[in-house]
């Protein structure tokens, strides 16, 4: 019946003059209990009927203006929180203080004695009062969660990473939920000096107790929500490793600045990125070090509409230069990043200051006039084309845009006196196996050629970033929404993986430590086996790996290798100042011979010959061979 009663009436809500009606109702009825707990609930002579009329009616005047000027009847009843209840002790202890100074008064005076209420009343009904208004919205707020909130709602019962004030935040938000009935069985937390105790009711264990598989089938948990706003990278990669090998559902509720109007909704709480699980260390950069080489400098950054190129923009606008140049073919993206930058608040100061320019690296004219007219002070150079299969089937276009784009920004930034170049390369250029790497390999061997001794170039050279467009993890969060399946090259592929910011991190840095014609190669961490990230991502979403969502092999693509490197075998590195950073020693090609084979290679273009091209890209980088290629065939006649 009651369950019947708050479904029909479950989206209305009562006017605060009927609350508060019922407060004062309340507040007359609880006088009266006073006065029987004074007397021991038995009757006296010494008891005047019509002054206790009197006092009542006073008191309950009294209330009423206190819950006038304190609001405490305009909650949502079934929604009580502390806030209301703060409202109910300001408004109670407000009334009892003016009626126990009035009693006082008139004790003192000796007059109105029909008036006067004793000390002892006014105490036990100020007690009675507060314990009955914030009693009565509690248990209307327990019956309605109860009997309502799981009312045809799907059941979820979860464990809550944290038992601190977010975790208690996150508990109640969780409670509110408009779809989902959330039961909290645990808060877990590292604190020893909490463990063994309650937060609101919930028992407070340690990760060693409750993240047991005997605990969780036990309880029939299926999620954990992890609502410690600074973790420990490595700390938060084993809770949420240990929650995917238990099989639940991990989630996170994201940092404060990211609450809506400062309120966490439980729409907020999001699953756990695998970007999160391969953090490390945040990086320390020599911050004085980057603004001494780029504040009220001209930067100028091509290919800035792409993952690297804009989060540079981004990190370089935080160092105040003079003015920043983006470079892009691609006008849509080019668009969606002018768009954004404008839209954020701490950019805008800045914004009068960036020119979004659509051109193309390919193009010399075009460049040349950009650089006279802007006269950079530094440029990145993160244009090319990257994809490997795409750019084994298009040799042409790889080596126009990777080799010759960069030498047209090569040549220009010595003509123009630009005082730095900073190139993006890849791990892809070491010992390479395709196309794409091949001609990074080229670039790196073209920039090291040209420094004279004005312009400073500087190669930084660093593996695949997770979340850049076409890399492997859009690829499978698009398969995995699409219920799969989730599609490997090779179970035993394995890569190096950087965040963007963090690479762009250590590129900012290189680039200001470069002093000539460097190489710098970032430490990746340990190499990533792929087929390990697919089940993770796939858990992360709350799915079973061949059970929810197959896991297809489908072989390594054409130019792909299993290992990616970050020095061939002649190489070796020499340490910087920065940990995370190494010089790495090359192979040089003397410029007289180097210049010869460039010209080489341009004039095999114009043929558009693919296999002479190629041919040609082997002479230059004689380790480059050929991996499961149609171009296989040159490396058996150049044997």
């Amino acid at each position: 019946m009651i369950r019947s009663l708050i479904k029909t009436y479950a989206g209305r809500f009562l006017s605060r003059w009927i609350i508060l009606s019922f407060d004062l109702a309340i507040t007359a009825v609880a006088f009266l209990f006073a006065y029987l707990i004074r007397y021991n609930f038995s009757y006296e002579e010494s008891i005047n009927l019509y002054h206790i009329e009197i006092q009542l009616v006073l008191s309950t005047l009294v209330y009423m203006v206190g819950y006038l000027i304190f609001g405490s009847y305009n909650g949502i009843v079934r929604h009580t929180g502390v806030m209301d209840a703060l409202k109910i002790f300001k408004s109670t202890t407000a009334s009892f203080v003016l009626l126990l100074l009035f009693s006082i008064a008139l004790h003192a005076s000796d007059t109105y004695v029909f008036l006067r209420t004793s000390y002892g009343i006014l105490v036990i009904h100020y007690l009675l009062v507060m314990f009955l208004l914030s009693g009565s919205r509690i248990f209307i707020r327990l019956v309605y969660t109860h009997y309502f909130k799981q009312n045809g709602k799907r059941k979820i019962r979860v464990v809550i990473y944290g038992a601190g004030a977010a975790g208690l935040i996150t508990k109640n938000v969780l409670l509110k939920d408009p779809v989902y009935y959330y039961d909290v069985v645990a808060f877990i937390d590292d604190n020893p000096f909490k463990i063994k105790k309650t937060l609101e009711g919930i028992p407070v264990l340690s990760p060693k107790q409750a993240l047991q598989k005997k605990y969780i089938k036990s309880h029939s948990i299926s999620q954990m929500i992890i609502a410690i706003q600074v973790m420990n990278p490595q700390r938060r990669k084993e809770v949420v490793e240990k929650g995917l090998d238990l099989q639940l559902e991990v989630k996170v509720v994201p940092s404060i600045d990211l609450w809506i109007n400062g309120q966490l909704s439980s729409q907020q709480l999001r699953r756990v990125k695998i970007e999160e699980l391969l953090e490390r260390e945040p990086i320390q950069l020599d911050n004085k070090n980057v603004e001494r080489e780029l504040k009220n400098k001209v930067v100028l950054i091509t290919g800035a509409a792409g993952s690297i190129g804009s989060e540079i923009v981004r990190q370089v606008l935080n160092y105040e230069p003079a003015r920043v140049i983006l470079i892009d073919q691609a006008e849509s993206a080019l668009y969606d990043l002018q768009f954004e930058l404008k839209s954020t608040p701490n950019f805008q100061q800045v914004f009068l200051r960036m020119e979004f320019v659509v051109a193309s690296v390919k193009d010399r004219l075009r460049m040349e006039r950009l650089i006279e007219l802007y006269k950079p002070n530094v440029i990145y150079h993160a244009a090319a084309y990257k994809h490997v299969p795409l750019m084994e089937a298009h040799p042409y276009e790889a080596l126009l845009a990777n080799v010759f784009g960069t030498k047209v920004m090569a040549d220009l930034a010595v003509k123009h006196k630009v005082e730095k170049f900073v190139m993006i390369s890849t791990d892809k250029a070491v010992n390479p196996t395709n196309i794409m790497g091949a001609s990074k390999r080229i670039a790196e061997i073209y920039i090291q050629s040209v420094a004279n001794g004005g312009t400073k170039f500087v190669t930084t050279r660093f593996g695949n970033v997770l979340g850049s467009n076409g890399s492997v993890v859009p690829l499978f969060r698009k398969q995995i929404e699409n219920k799969g399946p989730v599609t490997v090259t090779h179970k035993d592929i394995t890569r190096y993986f950087m965040t963007i910011p963090e690479a762009c991190n250590l590129v900012l840095e290189a680039g200001a430590m470069g002093k000539g014609s460097d190489i710098f190669v970032f430490d990746m961490g340990e190499p990533v086996r792929i087929y390990d990230m697919a089940r993770k991502m796939i858990q992360l979403y709350g799915f079973q790996p061949d059970r929810d969502i197959e896991i297809v092999e489908v072989g390594l693509r054409p130019g792909e290798k299993l290992y990616e490197e970050l020095l061939n075998n002649k190489e070796n590195t020499l340490p910087t100042h920065h940990p995370k950073i190494m010089r790495a020693r090359v192979r040089k090609v003397a410029p007289d011979v180097l210049e010869r084979l460039i010209n080489e290679l341009s004039a095999q273009i114009i043929e558009h010959d693919d296999f002479a091209l190629v041919s040609k890209m082997k002479q230059i980088v004689p380790e480059y061979v050929s991996n499961n290629s149609v171009f296989e065939s040159l490396d058996k006649k150049l044997n």
